[in-house]
């Protein structure tokens, strides 16, 4: 039987006026540099979903399996949740024809981006929802060729018994140490795979400590060296990575976000309502933890609240 998560601890306030509103419950786990625990929250050792946090982790597998990609900027789209901005679009577009393809040989559904900035511009000139436009085409588009690169059929690529699926399901257990506890659908339509978050942040772990030139390291290096394509302009993960020289990082859906910093640990957190208001103050209370600082970290460190136009009050960390 399925170990079923327990559910966090509360692990930020909302205060406003000086009131306190509300609170948001989740679980948190800090690993230093050897991999151990030293601090965290709520329950750690359940299955819950990653969502896109599990990226990096399918990046790899992908490669393995034949995918070719000379440009790290792609292997950065490929493990990306891109903001639908202009420079992601024409990069998946150009993997596409790559492989003689258009947009319609995504499984991914039509979207607006996921970019404020890109979907008001999209809305402004009269456009729609578009597949590419999907935060997660990038990963398709590779899941594509893939296929190609490996001799499997393109039909029902996403099914979680096809060969590439289950090719990075081995790739995610491999490098979370579990058994996938279930399988379940994402929302672009792919396989997401339940293991703790004791597990994922081991993975990010792993990724940043592999030997130069590696595969995993060079999802990592790739992921790093472009943050941009990996989020989008404003991304929260995009934003990290350019402020904390060494990190990688990647958000998933669900107040789900998995950090790591080479030589100092690793954080995989979840929110448990899902509001992305709250995963980052947790973020930078749990990397201060591992003595990590730095300038983005004190923007991060609570969302200010409004009221009239004015802010009144913040979201703030209680872990």
């Amino acid at each position: 039987m399925t170990k079923t998560y327990e559910g966090g601890a509360p692990l930020a306030e909302v205060v406003r006026s000086g009131f306190v509103e509300g609170v948001h419950r989740g679980s948190v786990v800090v690993l230093d540099a050897a991999g151990v625990a030293v601090a965290a929250a709520g329950d750690v050792t359940s299955p819950v979903f990653p969502r896109s946090a599990s990226k990096p982790m399918q990046a790899i597998g992908m490669i393995r399996a034949g995918l070719a990609l000379t440009d790290p900027a792609d292997v950065a789209l490929v493990s990306a949740s891109h903001a639908g901005e202009e420079f992601h679009l024409a990069r998946v577009g150009a993997l596409l024809e790559r492989a003689g393809l258009d947009a319609s040989a995504l499984h991914c559904p039509p979207d607006l981006p996921v970019g404020a900035a890109a979907r008001e511009a999209v809305l402004r000139a009269g456009g729609g929802p578009s597949r590419v436009q999907m935060n997660c085409s990038g990963k398709h588009s590779g899941m594509l060729l893939t296929c190609e690169a490996a001799g499997w059929s393109r039909e029902g690529y996403w099914r979680p018994e096809h060969p590439l699926q289950q090719r990075l399901r081995a790739t995610i257990e491999e490098f979370t140490g579990e058994q996938a506890a279930a399988v379940g659908v994402d929302g672009c339509g792919a396989p997401v795979l339940a293991v703790s978050l004791t597990g994922l942040a081991g993975a990010y772990l792993r990724l940043v400590d592999a030997e130069p030139g590696s595969v995993p390291r060079t999802v990592a290096d790739a992921m790093r060296a472009y943050p941009e394509i990996v989020g989008g302009t404003q991304a929260d993960d995009t934003r990290l990575m350019r402020g904390v020289p060494g990190l990688l990082a990647k958000v998933g859906a669900e107040g789900v976000i998995a950090v790591a910093l080479p030589g100092v640990g690793a954080v995989a957190l979840k929110i448990d309502d899902g509001a992305d208001r709250a995963r980052m103050p947790v973020l930078v209370s749990a990397l201060r933890r591992l003595g990590v600082d730095a300038p983005v970290l004190t923007e991060y460190a609570e969302v200010p609240l409004f009221g009239g136009g004015v802010p009144v009050g913040a979201v703030r960390p209680l872990w």
